[in-house]
């Protein structure tokens, strides 16, 4: 018996080393991917510091502006269902590879471009690169990491990623301050490159997968199974509350981050642009902050997701209303960061939407449903990118009160989908309520309430 137990412990004093060993491996390797993704945040919204100086290098108005975020974040959105068949059918490493040698070329082409064609190509090809990014990370941690760890790891990748958005703020606006456009943007290219020679040369080849017969017909068959699982979690009304909740969490917040921001601060408010960096760092820090604890308070108590997530669109709303109306002269710097601040924590808000996609479709369908909410945010900020852009246009000037009535168009961007994410809700609760009472099962427990739609 005392033999036994010494074997024993000498198996676990040894593994335990070991196991020590493959979980900092697994670390290592999941770092060398999330900093192509801290890179492609970074080239996600460099133009938000970068637009004032497009718009002169270019010659271009504000609607063409604009137009800058409809091809970069539309290939984006667009590109995330497909990107989940790829890295299924190629892996993840080489995902990586190809987006960041994607994003470098993209960036290398920006800064050399002179013609305002040539830099939307630039653009267009940035977020194709952008779009097989974050799949990919995650589908690499899946492998990496025990599925009790997954959870969290997403939660830091998450965060790390903003680092980025970090980066494209104040220590990027000095650096085109002092060098310039070209080897600034030159600078960044060459940096995604250095980061897939990074995943190339540093994270494990996957499996040679076997040729298969026919590969063009299966892969249009499992093009065709795309729909039809598109199709099913939409019809979901949970789906639909996840899609809506996410359009108005990140329709504002992310035209603010990716576009009009600094040019609001510096040309609407009269910041120095130094300043209007620090606020958008601010935001970004702000966000970065509040998102792990916003992921415990939903997870804990699951009910309180979806009105948490509407009272915060209601005073990103309201608060975007009460000062454009209120102030025909610059607001004062206090309140202007707080309403930045508030606006900003619907990035993090907007992660409810994966949470509503997991709960309420089948493990079938589940990746589907999330590549459709994660559509939903992408979209409503070009939408509102666009109506900034274009309302500026049509007034003929960028002054403050030109800003003042684009910002409140974009901001009905937000508003529309607050009321639809409020509509889908009460359905939702209909559905769970009635499936509750007789005796079903449901994700959530939830109480009726008067305001709840009648039986």
């Amino acid at each position: 018996m005392t033999g036994s137990r010494s074997k024993g412990s000498r198996v676990k004093g040894a593994g335990a080393p070991t196991v020590r060993r493959s979980r900092a491996i697994a670390v290592r390797r999941w770092a060398i991917a999330v900093a192509v993704y801290l890179v492609a945040v970074f080239h996600r919204t460099s133009l938000g510091v970068a637009g004032l100086q497009a718009a002169d290098r270019f010659s271009i108005s504000a609607s063409q502006l604009s137009v800058f975020v409809l091809l970069q974040l539309g290939i984006y959105a667009g590109m995330q269902i497909p990107t989940g068949i790829l890295v299924d059918r190629y892996g993840p490493r080489r995902l990586l590879v190809v987006a960041a040698c994607t994003m470098g070329l993209a960036q290398l082409l920006f800064a050399v471009a002179e013609s305002y064609p040539m830099a939307l190509l630039a653009r267009a090809v940035l977020g194709l690169g952008d779009a097989l990014t974050f799949v990919s990370v995650l589908r690499f941690a899946a492998g990496q990491f025990a599925p009790r760890r997954y959870p969290v790891v997403v939660s830091i990748t998450g965060t790390l990623g903003q680092l980025g958005n970090v980066v494209a703020t104040l220590p990027l606006t000095a650096l085109l301050h002092g060098a310039g456009w070209t080897p600034t943007f030159l600078g960044a290219g060459l940096l995604s490159l250095a980061s897939g020679a990074a995943v190339y040369l540093m994270l494990p080849r996957a499996p040679r997968l076997q040729r298969r017969p026919r590969e063009a017909a299966v892969l249009l068959d499992s093009l065709r199974g795309v729909g039809r699982r598109v199709n099913a979690a939409w019809s979901l009304a949970g789906t639909r509350v996840g899609f809506w909740l996410h359009f108005a969490s990140m329709s504002t917040s992310l035209a603010f981050a990716v576009l009009w921001g600094l040019p609001f601060m510096v040309e609407g408010q009269g910041l120095s642009r130094n300043a209007a960096s620090t606020v958008l760092l601010l935001s970004v820090l702000v966000a970065i902050a509040v998102g792990p604890p916003i992921g415990y308070l939903t997870g804990r108590y699951p009910a309180t997701r979806v009105p948490l997530a509407i009272g915060v669109n209601l005073a990103t709303v309201l608060g975007w209303y009460a000062v454009l109306l209120a102030f025909s002269d610059p607001m004062p710097y206090w309140l202007l960061v707080t309403l930045v601040l508030v606006m900003t924590t619907g990035g993090p808000i907007s992660s409810i939407g994966f949470a509503l996609a997991r709960d309420y479709n089948g493990p079938a369908i589940v990746g589907t449903a999330t590549g459709v909410v994660n559509v939903a945010g992408f979209v409503a900020a070009i939408v509102a990118c666009l109506s900034l852009g274009w309302t500026l246009d049509l007034q003929g000037s960028a002054s403050l009160g030109s800003y003042r009535l684009a910002f409140a168009v974009a901001v009905t961007v937000q508003a529309l989908g607050l009321a639809q994410t409020v509509r889908w809700w009460l359905l939702t609760r209909h559905w769970l309520l009635r499936a509750q009472e007789a005796g079903k099962p449901i994700p959530v427990r939830i109480q009726r309430h008067r305001w709840d739609l009648s039986r």
